[in-house]
């Protein structure tokens, strides 16, 4: 494969400068090394964990009360492993390090500019919050659940209950009664936050209704708060158990706020898989862990600054919202959009990074794509000067799409895909200031964890497709699956391939330079006459040509082997003809390869879609081949699934 063109690389000033280039050298000092890469460097954080996770605690400056001598015990076993097992700390403690009146949270939503949080006033908020908590006595390990918007009220909640060690759980307002008692019915949450409602795509929405069932239908409740969001004095007294959050603040004074200390492993978050293919899987993760692995991400990876403007658009559901609130750890702002990312024409968002100075600017590959094809052009009508990085995940990043980037958003920016999970809380294939931008591939793996690609015997393989692993254990693995009875179901889903072998789920390609390719989900692989595809290697072609807006492609069983089938969901006005699927199928042919060309082509009216914007594969298969969808509450339109439904095409 010929090497892409470099799009971009830092100036030896900005690699002077970077936190990562401090570290490294730091590091090299201190132990007497002699590394002189980042390919280097890399590869002693792997064979030298205790260290490097050792060398990352100092460096970032985490706060605990103890650390202990040990670092790590069991580090042979996958899963077993733990770390700092002496260590007493408290994770809203780390983010809470600055108190001053600089910016903590700043608010946009489709009507522009709301308000500002400063970290001082932050702190009192806290603080109260946490005399509210203590009253209605809640302790270390109980739950609290979030059915919130993405708005400073959400940090604030979550920094409060994680400060007494009360393990956080959230999920956005647009869920539907079921898709929330699925998740929250199973962790048995004492305390519920929510908004009367939201702003999205220029309505309000109101959430008070769909509340009440949630009350009712989670019996562990003993307070249900109210954060008025669409209404300042909203009537909430036909909600059992509810009261509005200044009320429940109001009879408490600000103070300082005893952190309680505890070990590393205490559950801090419980994320949840999509819950598309069944029950939603309750993912339980450490303060600890998460705590390091935030640390080093942020101000290694990203290279984030105190004062630093930090923004990704996301959803209280999804890991990114865990991933930016943790932005308060390196001391920055962090800057909250709700809303429709394609209001004002699709400018909104750039209008913030204008006025707000971003100098991170986080979003979803779906996003980079949807501007594109609007014609969006914000360096010719933004001032994005303040802008060091722009950040996408969700899904692979176009080649096309970085080339879009460069052209028509800032041409001297690092723009980093970046590839992890919900499960990791990080990333195995990461972002990187020192590094060169090549088109088309992620930078280079993450520091401390040791990826690789194994091919179909398990072997490590370069410049080869194959199943992206991580051979050694790391700081942010899951503590397990939230009632998981001997962590059957958490070892199934990780380790039951390759033993001893965390196996992610995702068909890649590491090159020879240390960049990484992502093909997609190796669960939805295609696998035509026996070789496998990734769906995103069709996406990369089909959704550049002009008339598609989004596509999804699945292997359908047919006559005793897999063939591939592509939906299109075409742009208003168009359709599909005889003359626009044969281009479709000769761009594949031409820029993928003649196995990923498929067999049918069918225009579909909408495409179905998670809450964070990921096309349900799985999802689209089971309807085509006539099996069950669970949990459509996770979807953002479910609807779309009828369209799949036994369609004549696919019968011939």
């Amino acid at each position: 494969m010929a090497i892409p063109p470099i799009l971009w690389q830092p100036s030896e000033r900005a690699i002077e400068e970077a936190q990562i280039t401090q570290f490294a050298r730091q590091i090299v000092r201190k132990r007497r090394l002699e590394l002189n890469s980042y390919p280097e460097f890399y590869r002693w954080t792997v064979d030298n964990p205790e260290e490097f996770w050792s060398d990352v605690w100092d460096f970032c400056g985490v706060i605990a009360s103890r650390r202990g001598s040990s670092v790590l015990v069991d580090g042979d076993k996958m899963p077993g492993a733990h770390w700092f097992p002496e260590a007493r700390l408290n994770f809203a403690e780390n983010l809470m390090r600055r108190g001053d009146r600089g910016d903590a949270f700043v608010l946009w939503d489709e009507r522009g500019f709301r308000r500002r949080v400063s970290f001082a006033d932050l702190y009192s908020d806290v603080s109260r919050a946490v005399q509210a908590l203590q009253v209605l006595g809640l302790r270390a390990g109980d739950r609290a659940a979030a059915f919130i918007p993405n708005i400073p009220e959400a940090g604030m909640l979550a920094l409060a209950a994680l400060s007494q060690g009360i393990v956080w759980s959230s999920c956005s307002p647009d869920f539907g009664v079921d898709g929330v008692v699925e998740r929250f019915g199973q962790i048995e949450p004492k305390v519920l936050f929510c908004a009367d409602g939201y702003r999205y795509n220029g309505q309000e929405h109101d959430t008070l209704e769909r509340v009440r069932e949630i009350v009712e239908r989670l019996p562990t409740l003993r307070k249900a708060v109210v954060v008025p969001s669409v209404d300042e004095h909203v009537d909430v007294s036909d909600v059992p158990k509810a009261v509005r959050l200044d009320e429940w603040l109001r009879r408490y004074t600000a103070g300082d706020i005893a952190f309680a200390q505890l070990p590393f492993d205490h559950p801090v978050y419980i994320l949840f898989t999509s819950g598309t293919t069944g029950k939603p899987k309750c993912i339980v993760h450490g303060a600890g862990g998460a705590l390091l692995q935030n640390l080093k991400m942020h101000k290694l990876q990203f290279d984030l600054r105190p004062g630093d403007r930090f923004f990704y658009f996301c959803t209280t559901n999804w890991v990114v919202w865990n991933l930016l609130f943790a932005g308060l750890c390196a001391e920055a702002s962090v800057m909250l959009y709700d809303g429709s990312p394609f209001a004002r024409d699709g400018r909104i968002l750039f209008d913030c990074a204008d006025r707000e100075r971003f100098t991170h600017f986080g979003t979803s590959a779906k996003y980079i794509d949807a501007i594109a094809k609007r014609g969006l052009r914000p360096r010719d009508t933004h001032d994005l000067a303040a802008l060091r990085m722009i950040l996408s995940t969700g899904s692979p990043l176009a080649p096309e799409s970085f080339d879009y980037v460069y052209d028509a958003v800032k041409s001297d920016v690092c723009l980093s895909s970046i590839s992890g999970g919900t499960d990791i809380m990080a990333a195995f294939a990461d972002a990187n200031p020192i590094l060169p931008v090549y088109r088309g591939e992620l930078q280079c793996r993450s520091l401390g964890i040791a990826v690789e690609v194994f091919n179909e015997q398990g072997q490590s393989v370069t410049n080869e497709k194959g199943e992206l692993v991580c051979t050694r254990p790391f700081p942010s693995m899951p503590l397990g699956f939230w009632n998981d009875r001997g962590d059957e179901r958490y070892h199934a889903a990780y380790f039951a391939r390759y033993p001893n072998v965390w196996c992610h789920g995702d068909w890649s390609e590491l090159t020879e330079r240390g960049t990484m390719i992502i093909y997609g989900r190796s669960d939805a692989t295609l696998n035509p006459g026996g070789v496998r595809i990734g769906t995103a290697e069709i996406y990369r072609v089909v959704e550049r040509i002009a008339e598609v807006e989004e596509a999804v492609a699945i292997g359908q069983i047919w006559q005793s082997d897999t063939r591939v089938v592509l939906f299109v969901k075409l742009r208003d006005g168009q359709t599909l003809d005889a003359r626009l699927e044969e281009r479709i199928r000769s761009e594949i042919r031409r820029h993928a390869s003649p196995r990923h060309v498929p067999g049918k082509i069918v225009q579909v009216a909408d495409i179905p879609r998670t809450k964070n914007g990921k096309v349900v594969e799985l999802a689209v298969k089971a309807v085509v081949h006539g099996m069950p969808v669970a949990n459509t509450d996770a979807l953002a339109n479910p609807e779309a699934l009828e369209y799949f439904r036994d369609l004549p095409e696919l019968s011939e």
